[in-house]
């Protein structure tokens, strides 16, 4: 500490003798202090003895106190920061892989100032330094070199820079650098042909860039194209990476630029614009309408062609094969029992074409002279494709039911058409004397119809269906099947109730058919002489005739009695005769035949009579 001196309401000069001699060239001088020793603070309170010292007290804690309060005002200045402000506007520009940060900063009086720049990533507090964003003295700068993870948000920082001095960080709300990039203009190379152009497309970005990695093959490209005229109408195709525009006029420059899309909102910025003059016309013009029909399961390709006598040959290529980046002229492929055909149509083998898309085109040639390629025919083997019937197998099951599979053709060239879909299928069920129908949709290939007629023949048939509407295809419906179905444990126990029923009415009608015999005997055929006991109830000649039908009128045998001692003998001999007659009548009632017994035994006694007589 410097010297201190002055009495009561004299000005103090104090000054700070720094350690070294940076310390005080640097401070030395805006730490030199005058102030005013305060009255109060050098009042002698305590009298004579001591007074000196407790003043040299008091005045230093004045003087600390001064230097204290002076400090907030005086150190930021030492440390340059209050003189800079932070950069305005700050931003951000990512067109593919191409990192920029630009803002706007006030030049001070004097100039010499520079920018940094700091990033964050996340999991990582630390703050480092911006690689291409360090003491710069522009107003942007290039850190494409940082390598980031372009899905993860990052945070930015800049600030101002003169000498020792800095302003505030200014702070960049945290993003991530693939929702922020723009879509550069692709690269574009162009090839003609007398009626044609082909067309090559780079994708945005670099070849080795990070942006886009995922996303090449995902890009679609609109083209704008026009004549190189002042009143050319400009066309917009969509078109693929690898394409070709047809319908082109020979000897004529078309002009066009390209842009990229990312769905679903990411629109990119034009090419430049590319001009090429198409070539002279070719003599052998390229077939026209290629297409391809589907008769019943087999698909013919058919094309139009003028001329006569000629040779045509059809190639195929999968459609993704567009979208790759690069020359695919060696990718196409020869299309079997296509190759150097005399017609305008050849067939394609069913299994040539799998789930896909594919692209078809076709050529003409007349000795060494060939034309251009075909338009190319895109073929989606998924719609073009025909399904088959499927087969059916039903078989009875013990409860009067119907069990029903569905199984995949026989044929080995159909099977793998079938399995390209997910199928269910419509079954028609109805039964053969009827001609209801009734349908229904199944999934399974396994199910199904309870609760059937025993004993009844049902018919069944089905066709396959897409299950995803987008195809909308169907077969045709199977040859029906027809089974019968078995009797079931109701019908049984019915046939055992009427077999047993039918076993014990035997005996029952037995004796009904008996006891009618007897009647109809009785009454139709009856004896020639019935018994006497009945002329009693028949006494009028013509109720007996009526009912009766007798040959011979009957008589009856009179006997002359001329001894009277006999009578008694006779007539105890008719009384037992009666008796007998009625026992006779009563066992005629039951058994229903009559005999003439009672005149036999008259006739008996009439000659036994005479005899006993004689005696």
């Amino acid at each position: 500490m410097g010297g201190v001196g002055g009495g009561r309401g004299q000005e103090v000069t104090v000054q700070w003798a720094g350690r070294g001699a940076e310390r005080e060239a640097a401070f030395a001088p805006r730490v030199a202090l005058r102030c005013r020793v305060l009255p109060e603070v050098t009042e002698d309170v305590t009298g004579p003895a001591g007074g000196g010292q407790r003043r040299m007290f008091s005045l230093l804690g004045a003087t600390t106190l001064m230097l204290v309060a002076g400090a907030p005002w005086t150190l930021p200045a030492a440390a340059g920061g209050t003189n800079l402000k932070s950069p305005e506007n700050v931003e951000v520009h990512i067109i593919d892989d191409t990192f920029t940060l630009r803002w706007n900063g006030s030049d001070p009086a004097g100039g010499n100032v520079t920018f940094s720049a700091d990033y964050q990533v996340p999991r990582n507090d630390t703050w480092l330094k911006l690689p291409g964003c360090q003491s710069v003295t522009s107003t942007k700068c290039n850190f494409s070199s940082l390598k980031l993870n372009v899905y993860e948000k990052v945070k930015l920082r800049v600030r101002a820079e003169k000498g020792n001095e800095t302003s505030p960080w200014h702070n960049v709300d945290a993003f991530a650098p693939f929702e922020k990039a723009q879509i550069g203009p692709p690269k574009v190379h162009l090839e003609a042909e007398d009626k044609a152009i082909k067309i090559n497309i780079s994708p945005p970005g670099a070849k080795d860039g990070v942006m886009w990695a995922l996303d090449s093959s995902s890009f679609t490209y609109s083209l704008d194209i026009w004549k190189n005229s002042s009143s050319a109408e400009i066309k917009t195709k969509t078109v693929y990476p690898r394409d070709k525009i047809y319908k082109l006029s020979p000897e004529t420059t078309y002009c066009l630029k390209v842009k990229a899309r990312l769905l679903p909102r990411k629109i990119g910025a034009y090419s430049p614009v590319y001009c090429i003059k198409t070539t002279v016309e070719n003599k052998l013009p390229p077939p026209e309408n290629v297409r391809i029909d589907a008769v019943n399961d087999i698909c013919v390709l058919k094309w139009d062609y003028a001329s006569e006598n000629m040779t045509f040959q059809a190639q195929w290529l999968h459609a993704y094969f567009k979208k790759i980046p690069g020359n695919n002229s060696g990718k196409w492929k020869q299309m079997p029992g296509c190759e150097n055909v005399k017609t305008t149509q050849c067939v394609i083998p069913q299994n040539t074409f799998q789930k896909g898309i594919y692209l078809i085109r076709v050529q003409a040639s007349d000795g060494n002279t060939t034309s251009v390629w075909s338009k190319e025919k895109r073929f989606d083997a998924q719609l073009q494709s025909v399904l088959v019937p499927p087969t059916i197998n039903v078989k009875p099951t013990n409860d009067v039911s119907l069990r029903v599979f569905i199984g995949a053709p026989e044929e080995s060239e159909n099977k793998s058409v079938n399995q390209h879909y997910s199928l269910i299928y419509e079954i028609i069920f109805w039964e053969n004397t009827s001609n209801a129908e009734r349908k229904t949709l199944e999934k399974r290939t396994d199910f199904t119809f309870p609760n059937l007629k025993p004993l009844t023949v049902y018919c069944v048939k089905a066709r396959a269906l897409t299950e995803n509407e987008r195809w909308n295809k169907s077969s045709v419906f199977s040859d029906p099947v027809c089974e019968k179905t078995k009797p079931g444990s109701t019908s049984k126990t019915w046939l055992i109730a009427g077999i047993c029923a039918a076993l014990l009415s035997i005996p029952v009608v037995t004796y009904v058919l008996k006891l009618f015999l007897r009647c109809v005997r009785y009454v139709f055929f009856p004896s020639s002489t019935p018994p006497s006991t009945i002329d009693e109830y028949f006494s009028e000649p013509p109720l007996r005739n009526l009912l009766l039908f007798t040959s011979e009128e009957q008589t009856e045998r009179c006997f002359i009695i001329e001894n009277t001692n006999i009578i008694t003998a006779v007539e105890e001999t008719e009384q037992i005769g009666e008796d007998h007659k009625k026992y006779n009548s009563q066992t005629s009632q039951d058994s229903g035949n009559y005999s003439n017994e009672d005149d036999s035994n008259d006739s008996k006694s009439g000659e036994d009579f005479p005899q006993q007589e004689a005696e």
